[in-house]
């Protein structure tokens, strides 16, 4: 079985197209799925059979407003016209945490969808763009809590960031004492787990997570450490403290033997 990635090209699709014996990379240079031309032309390089991994998107660092939101919704709909007409054999669809609400402790894949950003109302819909289009086709929807990991471009609030700065600038800032706990998960962890949904042919919905939430802090002490040298500054905070936490149950019972590359780990493997 043949699987497509789109935006293979990117931090995820191309550390997963590495786990895979047969790939078809296909990243905004090939295809670019913001315009309505995209159609065709995945109608030409797609194969009846194949599985489909859709992980292209503009996440929140190229923009977090209604003009961005409206270009990942025009990919939506392009890929959807093509799911409508092209026989996949699976499809996984790459989505975020950002479609539960803020206050949904643990999340669990139960909870309720709630986006409050427009990037997970964004996500949200795509979703269901796919589920609609998909018709029997078995879909698996991946939602992802933060990644991290060697490649990754988006320079966030976290680990890439933090061991950046540490590195360049001897200095870690952090929002407040950096209180917020968060899950981050290892980009390799990630591709590992879409590798396993797509040999079974997994259906449904997955959080992508490990299920221990550390703190900003923790983890900026965690690179000045391992980094040596390195001043962890707080500054006045703009915004309340939130914390995110996951309830990996449905993980655990689909992956029993499944295990995460550990935190400090993780980010010493960013040196």
């Amino acid at each position: 079985m043949r699987t497509v990635i789109l935006g293979g090209r990117g931090f995820l699709g191309s550390t997963l197209a590495k786990r895979l014996p047969d790939v078809l990379l296909l990243g905004s240079a090939e295809v670019d799925l913001i315009q309505p031309t995209a159609v065709e032309k995945l109608r030409s390089l797609i194969r009846e059979g194949d599985a489909l991994v859709f992980a292209s998107a503009l996440t929140p660092d190229k923009g977090k407003d209604a003009r961005t939101a409206m270009k990942n919704l025009a990919m939506g709909e392009h890929v959807s016209a093509v799911v409508e007409s092209v026989k996949f054999s699976h499809i996984v669809y790459i989505s975020s945490d950002a479609v539960y609400a803020d206050d949904a402790n643990p999340v669990r894949e139960t909870s309720c969808a709630s986006p409050t950003t427009l990037y997970g109302l964004m996500h949200l819909m795509r979703e269901r763009m796919i589920l609609v289009s998909a018709g029997k086709t078995p879909v698996m929807i991946v939602r992802l809590c933060a990644m991290y990991g060697t490649g990754d471009t988006h320079n966030s609030y976290g680990p890439n960031r933090f061991m950046r700065t540490a590195v360049k600038d001897r200095v870690i800032q952090l929002f407040g004492q950096g209180e917020e706990q968060r899950d981050h998960l290892h980009v390799n962890d990630c591709a590992r787990l879409i590798e396993l949904c797509l040999k079974e042919r997994f259906i449904g919905v997955l959080n992508a997570a490990t299920g221990k939430a550390v703190s900003f802090m923790e983890v900026a002490q965690m690179v000045a450490a391992i980094v040596g040298g390195v001043e962890v500054k707080g500054q006045p905070r703009s915004g309340p403290v939130t914390h995110r936490h996951f309830d990996i149950t449905e993980m655990i019972k689909a992956f029993p033997l499944f295990q995460f590359t550990p935190l400090e780990d993780g980010l010493r493997a960013l040196r």
